[in-house]
């Protein structure tokens, strides 16, 4: 089972980038996904998840009407279109694979994980 993440990188602040995260060995369909960051100093925190049909998504409110999550299951790959950029979106940025039916908020709530992309938000 293997997340790999990507499209990190140094945006502006007003800015865009899109991640990608591929997924492998294990049936991506099936499965919620969501995406996590942790800035330095900090802990892991929930940024978006997605129920394994794409009905169902959730935000936290700080990135809410700013970030997309969306995938696409015939690639197996996950994404997170992130814009209008802050400063405080800096962060390593990580893909995750739900444990179970539903998605959630929480870092066990997910079992496998991505090593990470990096963003970061600075003019």
């Amino acid at each position: 089972v293997q997340l790999v993440e990507s499209g990190g990188g140094l945006a502006q602040p007003g800015g865009s980038l899109s991640l990608s995260c591929a997924a492998s060995e294990f049936s991506f369909s099936i499965y919620p996904m969501g995406w996590f960051r942790q800035a330095s100093g900090k802990e892991r925190e929930f940024v978006a998840s997605i129920s394994r049909s794409g009905t169902t998504i959730d935000y936290a409110d700080s990135v809410k009407g700013r970030f997309t999550i969306s995938r696409d299951d015939a690639k197996n790959t996950l994404y997170l279109q992130m814009n209008n950029l802050k400063p405080e979106d800096t962060a390593l940025y990580f893909c995750a694979k739900g444990r179970g039916t539903g998605a959630g908020r929480t870092v066990s709530s997910y079992n496998i994980w991505g090593r990470g992309t990096q963003v970061t938000v600075s003019s």
